[in-house]
């Protein structure tokens, strides 16, 4: 009951404002009281709007009240603090280093509850008590406590960053929109946050997938352990029965092919068991992933989300379910039939087929995985179909994009992009903003002549007029020209003349891991223009090229 008394003294004579026993108290006319110092420094703050207006209540005084001392609770104070009372709240309600510290509070601040986007700034649970009762403050957005608000204004014009810029990747305010971003891709941060956070869901719905795909793959090795150890047990107990048949003879042999089998045995698990671990690797790390993910589409601060969001692209190919292939029959039950055979001959005849049985153990083999093959119809590769759109910042000046950045167009005047490190200065060429990795299919439909299907690592020059810059031309890129003549291949400076019917449509295949660059032509039929096999080191991206006005070429959406 006194411990109650206690607090209830506390908070009669503390002040709203440092949350701090009263220092030379003083009250309003609207009853509440405040330190001196405290409501002096408060209303000098409203000074400029003419009102001054009390912290708890919102009431507010014109002209700015005369302050006088409250005696009674100036007695009261110094009487309790002779009894050791302290009115200030415990340490932890405090702002440490690590905290996110109220913006109002004055002296010792304490820890912010919820962060303004609107007003921007940071509150401890008194101090955010009129966004709660003030119908203009309800309007406000509130966030978790974030040090980051500053971010959140545009240090150019003091605004809010509420647009972003689709051109620059960045978050603006809505006077960069009319100023030196005039003429982007601009839209509200909020739309911009709704399009990633979908591909965001997208990324997370691959992840799950992928997951139980793992876990599918996990369950079948593990099969393949047992088969594997299963066979093993049984040959190894039909060869002792048969080795014991043939007495003393048969003894030492019999002891080295179990050695053998159980060597072999050991091997195949092994191997099993370690593409096993891998694969559960995989699944802990695409979980892990999985759940920053989820994490981050939680954010309630837009600029945040989008600072803190990586770019989408395609997920990192890994072994995929259907490459784990089981060949339930290859195990040892050859052994079994070889040493059967032995059965019925003598020592000499077994010194003749031990080369046979040994040969027979060691062929034991778990196929875990091999090489895919390519596919051979139009709906195959379209399994591998991926949406690729073209980079703002990589294309030349005298090209256009639309239809989403699927679409380029040769244009007799040149187009306002702004500089970027990124942009072909030169050559008519373009390059995806999604890399390549895995197996990727796509199909470009070209109209006019002078077109160039290609594919480049990201570390293609960019600057001036040097075939270091030409897709085709270097080392750094593969190219299919066309002309509607003809088609012809170009790598590394080298030309490979093709003589098959053209087509204003190209199939483009790749395989990465394996090497593979597939280009086909796509009308009635799928036919093969030509195939790269090579290494390639880095992930690829692709690109389009013109050497003619007027030309057009789209990435199709293909279905």
């Amino acid at each position: 009951m006194a411990q109650k008394g206690a607090q209830l003294d506390r908070e009669r004579i503390s002040c709203s404002i440092c949350l701090d026993l009263l220092k030379d108290p003083v009250t309003l006319h609207c009853g509440h009281s405040y330190c001196r110092n405290c409501i002096k420094a408060h209303w000098d703050g409203e000074d400029q709007k003419g009102i001054h207006s009390c912290p708890q209540c919102r009431q507010t005084f014109i002209p700015r009240p005369v302050l006088g001392k409250n005696t009674m609770l100036a007695d009261l104070v110094e009487q309790l603090k002779k009894t050791g009372l302290q009115a200030a709240p415990a340490d932890h309600c405090y702002a440490g280093p690590e905290d996110v510290a109220c913006d109002v509070c004055s002296g010792r601040k304490l820890k912010a509850i919820k962060s303004c986007l609107t007003c921007p700034a940071s509150y401890c649970e008194k101090h955010l008590q009129p966004h709660y009762d003030s119908p203009p403050f309800r309007k406000h957005k509130l966030v978790e406590p974030s040090k980051n608000l500053q971010e959140n204004i545009c240090s150019l014009h003091d605004e809010v960053k509420k647009m972003f810029c689709r051109t620059d990747q960045k978050s603006i305010c809505y006077l960069c929109s009319v100023d030196e971003h005039k003429g982007h891709d601009t839209v509200s941060a909020a739309a911009e946050r709704t399009e990633r956070q979908r591909e965001l869901e997208g990324s997370r719905q691959q992840i799950q997938q992928r997951v139980q795909d793992r876990e599918k793959d996990v369950k079948l090795l593990q099969q393949e352990v047992e088969a594997i150890n299963q066979s093993a047990d049984k040959t190894v107990e039909h060869s002792e029965k048969i080795f014991t048949e043939l007495i003393r003879l048969l003894q030492k042999r019999s002891s080295e092919v179990k050695q053998q089998i159980r060597s072999q045995q050991e091997t195949e698990v092994s191997r099993v068991k370690e593409l096993q671990e891998k694969l559960e690797q995989e699944i802990t790390e695409l979980k892990r992933k999985d759940a920053e993910l989820q994490q981050l589409s939680h954010t309630e601060d837009h600029t945040q989300f989008l600072q803190n969001c990586p770019s989408v692209s395609a997920l990192r190919e890994s072994t995929p379910s259907s490459s784990i292939k089981i060949r339930p029959l290859r195990h040892f039950e050859a052994v079994t039939a070889a040493v059967s055979e032995l059965r019925e001959k003598l020592q000499d005849i077994l010194r003749e087929e031990w080369t046979n049985i040994s040969l027979r153990v060691t062929e034991v083999d778990v196929l875990l995985s091999e090489p895919e093959l390519e596919p051979k119809s139009r709906a195959g590769f379209l399994k591998y179909s991926c949406e690729i759109t073209l980079d703002p910042n990589t294309v030349n000046r005298q090209l256009l994009l639309s239809e989403g950045n699927r679409k380029v167009t040769v244009m007799k005047q040149p187009q306002s992009y702004s500089d970027h490190p990124d942009r072909f200065s030169e050559w008519f060429q373009v390059l995806s903003r999604e890399s390549l990795t895995g197996r990727c299919y796509w199909e470009v439909e070209m109209r006019g002549r002078g077109v160039a299907v290609s594919v480049a690592y990201k570390n293609i020059s960019r600057a001036g007029g040097g075939i270091e810059c030409v897709f085709g031309y270097n080392d750094k890129s593969w190219s299919l020209y066309y002309n509607q003549k003809s088609f012809t291949f170009r790598y590394n400076k080298i030309k490979t003349s093709i003589s098959v019917p053209r087509s204003s449509r190209v199939g483009v295949y790749l395989d990465h891991r394996a090497g593979i660059l597939s280009f086909y032509s796509v009308s009635g039929t799928m036919t093969l223009l030509h195939r790269v096999q090579t290494t390639f080191t880095q992930p690829l991206y692709a690109g389009i090229r013109f050497w003619v006005s007027g030309s057009t070429a789209e990435l199709c959406k293909v279905e």
